[in-house]
């Protein structure tokens, strides 16, 4: 058996920002342009009419003060309102494995490693570009990567669940060093006119190398312990895939297809299970949360962490000890939780302590502890 430790971690970020404030504008005007078109239909009572969005209500509801796109031409423009990416031939590398070879390639310089290097590719995300081939596969050949490669959605705990696949299989010698690799493009899956939703979600590529103890070439954090939960829950959900055009209705434009969620009954249920989760984990591992230098959550929304942040350490969290991101990066579905850590766990010294953590769509839950060497 060997000990797998993280030894590198990369982020992709997109070039294009949106504001709250440039968003609000954007679904005000749809908002706007619905109403009119629907006018006798939401005077009759059949249709709902569109209230506003404003920047306070969304930083309010969730800590978002901005997002990095993809493209933000689409989704700010209201007869559009979603990202418009350029068709690409088979020949071409997809998008998301363009992503993830930024990333990846962060995390492998970091790690004082190459593709070449590599045995193990999980490309883990909430949503893929593709159904087949893996998009895992064409990572690890854009990378000059051997072994194998496959494809792993758990939704927004895809990252911590491949983390502990990978974890176990250099553990048991099937793999020497490992990269999970997350590219959420979660601008294509959000319902940007959705009020209760539209300033959620935002896109980047994250990446985690996973080596040996003992091949790790520099500062590494050594991975004691994994678990990893399931719930099922309908409350979030996306019905896109590759049966709908099988469906009777044949609506091509069915709310259901794109993210949904029932807000106040994932806030009350998913608190307690993370919490539970995680001191759980860290109980049977015989840590007291006291000795948790680091809390990297999942980045969903602001009280939701502050919440389990409380439940856990017994307080409120010092700063510091649970870093946010998602006033910058807004939701970025799987990659909330390593851009987290990839930001904010260089300073902590040989023998701290932290656990990763994230959590969403299933239920699922995945906690990694780990201990900086």
């Amino acid at each position: 058996m060997y000990q797998p430790v993280i030894s590198g971690t990369g982020v992709f970020t997109p070039s294009q920002v949106i504001t709250n404030d440039e968003l609000v504008v954007a679904f005000n005007a749809y908002a706007d342009r619905f109403n009119a078109e629907h006018a006798d239909q939401i005077a009759a009572g059949e249709v709902e009419a569109k209230e506003h969005s404003s920047s306070e209500f969304i930083f309010k509801a969730s800590g978002i003060e901005q997002r990095y796109v993809l493209d933000k031409t689409g989704v700010l423009d209201p007869a559009v309102m979603h990202p418009v990416l350029r068709q690409r031939s088979d020949e071409e590398p997809g998008v998301m494995a363009e992503m993830a070879l930024d990333a990846c390639t962060k995390a492998l310089s970091m790690a004082g490693l190459t593709g070449a290097d590599v045995d193990l590719v999980i490309c883990a995300a909430s949503n893929m570009e593709r159904a087949y081939p893996a998009i895992a596969v064409e990572i690890q050949q854009l990378l000059g990567a051997g072994g194998f490669a496959f494809d792993m959605n758990v939704a927004c705990s895809s990252a911590t669940f491949g983390i502990q696949a990978a974890a176990d299989m250099v553990r048991a010698g099937s793999a020497r060093c490992a990269i999970v690799v997350n590219p959420e493009i979660c601008s294509g899956h959000l319902e940007w006119r959705d009020r209760d939703c539209h300033f959620i979600f935002g896109d980047v590529c994250t990446a985690t190398v996973i080596t040996r103890q003992e091949d790790a070439k520099g500062p590494h954090f050594r991975i004691l312990s994994t678990r990893c939960a399931t719930q099922f829950s309908n409350n979030i959900r996306n019905n896109n895939g590759f049966l709908r055009r099988s469906r009777p209705d044949g609506v091509a434009d069915r709310r259901d297809m794109q993210f949904m969620q029932n807000g106040r009954k994932v806030f009350k249920e998913v608190v307690p299970m993370v919490s539970e989760h995680i001191l759980h984990h860290i109980e049977a591992e015989g840590v007291q949360p006291s000795q948790l230098r680091r809390l990297w959550l999942h980045q969903a929304n602001k009280t939701m962490n502050d919440f389990i942040g409380r439940k856990v350490l017994g307080r409120d969290p010092e700063p510091g000890e649970q870093p946010n991101i998602l006033q910058e990066y807004a939701n970025t579905s799987s990659a909330g939780s390593i851009i987290a850590f990839a930001k904010h766990s260089a300073d902590l010294k040989p023998g701290d302590l932290g656990l990763i953590c994230s959590f969403g769509a299933g239920y699922s839950v995945g906690s990694v502890l780990i201990q900086r060497v």
